[in-house]
């Protein structure tokens, strides 16, 4: 699923998926990706869309409040993920609503408990939907660096 995600990152546009998914799987299809991972790929981003809006996250006030991740998160996320989420929030490349977004994004992942390389293209997915062009160089810049130790 995360070679997928990382390939649509790289070559399609946020509108490409929302209108053209049959097509995009296609493609997929065609590039030599498999059909369970394009599939999975392609729900996890749908998703995405169909979750509550960024805007409406409620969240305490930053200043006063500490974030306490559940059983839940503790056991999908291992312990470097949660460290690099908190560094994300803390140096501003996300805000509250963006950390809880790549939480749920995160726990909407198939499988095993997520390593970091593959949290990181969560954050890049969750970035590129919302369309933060002023992020984008950086979210670009964190897929480098994690592209080539991306899992099966």
């Amino acid at each position: 699923m995360y070679d997928v995600l990382a390939y649509v990152y790289e070559h399609y546009e946020r509108a490409d998926l929302a209108y053209n998914g049959d097509q995009i799987a296609r493609k997929l299809s065609a590039v030599g990706f498999e059909r369970e991972d394009i599939h999975t790929a392609l729900r996890w981003l749908a998703g995405m869309r169909t979750t509550t809006p960024i805007e409406s996250f409620s969240v305490p006030d930053v200043d006063s409040a500490h974030r306490i991740f559940s059983p839940r998160e503790l056991a999908k996320l291992e312990a470097a993920c949660l460290g690099y989420v908190l560094t994300l929030e803390h140096s501003g490349v996300l805000c509250p609503q963006m950390r809880e977004r790549v939480l749920e994004r995160a726990l909407a992942a198939d499988g095993e408990p997520l390593v970091l390389a593959q949290l990181k293209v969560i954050v890049l997915m969750v970035l590129w939907n919302e369309d933060l062009p002023s992020r984008q160089l950086l979210a670009h810049d964190l897929f480098i660096e994690s592209e080539s130790q991306l899992p099966s």
